[in-house]
């Protein structure tokens, strides 16, 4: 009688259908991350204009630094040995590493690869291509209020 039993080209197709498929899904599952780590995507800048600190001016002794967030980027205070508020973008614009205050130099230091920033934001040792980013302060009574320079 009649076999039922598919012919050797129908399984032929099959298998090479499931090979092509399977070799496709492997190269989509390797290339996309690769893809994803050469093209990063784009970051968009903080839409935040200004901030109330969450610590008070005596929260800050004369000649120390302390990190806070502008929006969904770090930036920096520091009390300068004078008496001065500063505050600057806290991502180091050599690598995006965050800075920190080094009293000892009365600098802001960037750790990763050495970078040195003045009480200005200036680069002035170091690797970093340009100076960070530097914002306004005010100071209102106890709170302390970080805007974007104009």
């Amino acid at each position: 009688m009649g076999n039922d039993s598919p012919t050797p080209s129908t399984r032929r197709r099959f298998v090479n259908w499931l090979l092509g498929t399977s070799a496709g899904g492997l190269a989509a599952a390797v290339l996309y991350p690769v893809t994803r780590y050469l093209l990063p995507p784009e970051v968009t800048e903080s839409a935040t204009a200004s901030v109330t600190l969450p610590f008070t001016v005596n929260d800050i002794p004369l000649n120390s630094g302390k990190i806070f967030k502008f929006g969904s980027l770090p930036g920096i205070l520091v009390h300068t040995p004078q008496g001065e508020f500063r505050a600057f973008s806290a991502t180091c614009t050599h690598l995006a590493c965050i800075v920190q205050y080094r009293d000892d130099l009365s600098h802001i230091w960037c750790a990763c690869h050495n970078g040195h920033f003045d009480l200005n934001g200036r680069n002035i040792i170091g690797p970093p291509p340009k100076p960070l980013e530097v914002f306004t302060v005010r100071v209102s009574g106890e709170q302390i209020i970080v805007s974007r320079g104009a």
